[in-house]
């Protein structure tokens, strides 16, 4: 398995991170994410699907997809030693960490974290990808854009109502599925980036330990 771990020093949590369909580990989304939450004591653990890693465009069948994650959890956890770990991606990497979740295939994760959770397809509003969502005990964070054309931001918002206290949902203003925001808002990338980072660290103070991995 093709892999990238930061640690920093102080890190106080170690986040599993399964990239989107279309950019692998290495995409300067997933370079970003990873220096701005070493800043905030959050380590990464950034992992290649086999379909990337072998330089193939179509994503591979859903259970090698979610193997895959569970083989990268196991691997990541053995070297957290004190961190909570937490799991989840960008995109597809957000669903399928979701579906092994649900499976219960994730042992030893306290949390997860989903960074664009791709709700629906383009142009084609529903929750039906949302259905195993109820199956997962772990506290949740919906990282998503109000402009994400893969997840309608009301259907997004009903859902984490209907899935209760495990669920924490936040919105960045005005950004696409890829967190990309208009030049209008007057906002930069570094300081979306950053709100993401953040966000993510925030949570994670609230809801884990240390001491709970």
């Amino acid at each position: 398995m093709d892999a990238l771990q930061r640690t920093p020093a102080d890190a106080r949590f170690l986040y599993v991170l399964a990239h989107g369909a279309g950019a692998g580990m290495r995409h300067p989304f997933m370079e970003t994410i990873a220096e701005l939450l070493a800043g905030q004591g959050v380590a990464t653990y950034r992992y290649e699907f086999p379909y990337m890693r072998d330089g193939r465009r179509r994503p591979d069948p859903p259970g090698v997809l979610k193997e895959t994650v569970s083989q990268a959890v196991e691997r990541a956890r053995a070297s957290a030693d004190a961190c909570a770990v937490l799991a989840g991606g960008k995109s597809l990497g957000a669903r399928m960490t979701s579906l092994a979740a649900a499976e219960g295939t994730l042992p030893g994760v306290s949390g997860l974290v989903f960074l664009g959770f791709p709700l629906h397809a383009p142009g084609k509003p529903g929750i039906g990808r949302a259905e195993h969502l109820d199956d997962i005990a772990l506290p949740m964070l919906f990282i998503q854009g109000t402009r994400d054309s893969l997840a309608d931001a009301g259907l997004m918002q009903d859902v984490c109502e209907r899935l209760g206290s495990k669920a924490t949902l936040h919105f960045v203003e005005g950004g696409d599925h890829s967190f990309k925001v208009l030049k209008r808002s007057g906002r930069q990338r570094d300081d979306v980036m950053l709100e993401i980072a953040e966000t993510i660290s925030n949570w994670s103070c609230r809801n884990f330990s240390r001491a709970e991995s």
